[in-house]
């Protein structure tokens, strides 16, 4: 008896490493930054300049090559659905992020100022592709639409994010020449991007490996990231940017993000609700609407703010925004779910009642 309980708390405790590797590996990224800064610092042996701009053109390519454009006409139609998510996306979202900014200002006056543009820049970020079309189908929704949503808040993503980082930074008098940036980053993403997405489209073999080796993808672009957020969070420390902030910053952070989410949540909700969508459109469109994309997220940010020593406390919103919205939105495709099985079950049992009592109404 005392063997199985070992036995069912050991296959507990690597179910839950399975589920959350990539939260735990990020964690360590940034343990491994605080013990060994030196080596992933501006200078130093890793070459991180060098290697980020490898790596960031390198996700790119992998997002296109990825990217399931082939999918993506099934669910071309719903116009209300779309005008909703890429709406939520690209205009309400960073307003709101913009409002939720110049409250900080008032009510957190000691925030730190790169914690501010990393809550703006969080607020522009796309959708998440395949977590959101995930959550979808658990919670028996929309699927075709949250496909086509999620890969086009993607696409528009690459030329629209560096857009409007610039508008924003530049009303909060934060930006400086962007002409150089702009190009740096159409060269280093959009350009990767659309010779990924080219190659799916017409290179059939390098599709099918693709589709086949989705796992390896993921992998690689996700050791990518992690090389990112380790090189960033050595810069910061190099530069002693986290001994000015004690322990009680990650949990303002925390509350701010928990905040933005779900204002966000309620307007989805809110807009939904007017727009009178049904059931499954309303979940494609909360998924795709409140998630934010922490695998394009990170390559972006080390483009925009790379060369700031403060890029780890950039970073911080989108690293504890991306595993509360996983908790989140699991919770709720799981509660979606349910709550349909229970509404068919009940269907199922007031139809089979119906059948019965005409069958006794004949005899």
């Amino acid at each position: 008896m005392d063997r199985l309980g070992k036995q069912g708390r050991s296959d507990f405790v690597w179910t839950t490493v399975k589920r959350n590797g990539f939260i735990i590996a990020l964690l360590c990224a940034v343990g491994l930054a605080f013990l060994f800064p030196s080596a992933g610092a501006k200078g130093g042996w890793l070459h991180p300049d060098l290697l980020n701009n490898i790596g960031v053109a390198l996700i790119l390519f992998v997002q296109g090559l990825a990217m399931a454009v082939e999918r993506m006409k099934t669910g071309a139609g719903n116009w209300r659905l779309h005008l909703i998510v890429q709406g939520f996306t690209f205009l309400v979202f960073p307003v709101v992020g913009w409002v939720f900014s110049e409250v900080t200002r008032v009510i957190w006056p000691g925030e730190p100022g790169g914690l501010r543009d990393g809550f703006l820049y969080l607020c522009v970020l796309p959708s998440t592709v395949s977590t959101s079309v995930v959550l979808t189908t658990v919670a028996r929704g929309n699927t075709p639409g949250a496909i086509f949503n999620a890969g086009v808040s993607n696409i528009l993503g690459v030329m629209f994010t560096p857009l409007l980082v610039r508008v924003l930074m530049q009303a909060s008098g934060q930006m400086a020449s962007f002409g150089p940036l702009l190009l740096k980053i159409t060269l280093l993403t959009l350009v990767p991007f659309i010779v990924g997405m080219g190659c799916r489209i017409f290179l059939r073999r390098l599709r099918r490996w693709a589709d086949q080796n989705r796992r390896f993808l993921n992998l690689l672009s996700n050791g990518v990231i992690l090389l990112i957020v380790y090189t960033a969070f050595c810069d910061s420390v190099e530069s002693r940017v986290w001994e000015q902030f004690g322990i009680g910053l990650t949990l303002e952070v925390l509350g701010a993000v928990i905040v933005l989410f779900t204002t966000v949540s309620l307007l989805v909700l809110a807009v939904s609700s007017v727009a009178r969508l049904s059931r499954e459109d309303f979940i494609a469109a909360l998924f795709c609407s409140v998630k934010k994309t922490l695998a394009m997220g990170v390559p972006l940010a080390q483009l925009i703010f790379g060369a700031r020593a403060n890029l780890g406390l950039i970073l911080l919103p989108i690293m504890f925004y991306h595993p509360f919205q996983l908790f989140v939105c699991g919770f709720l495709a799981n509660q979606f779910a349910a709550s349909h099985n229970e509404t068919e079950a009940g269907t199922k049992i007031s139809r089979n009642g119906a059948k019965t009592q005409r069958l006794l109404i004949q005899n």
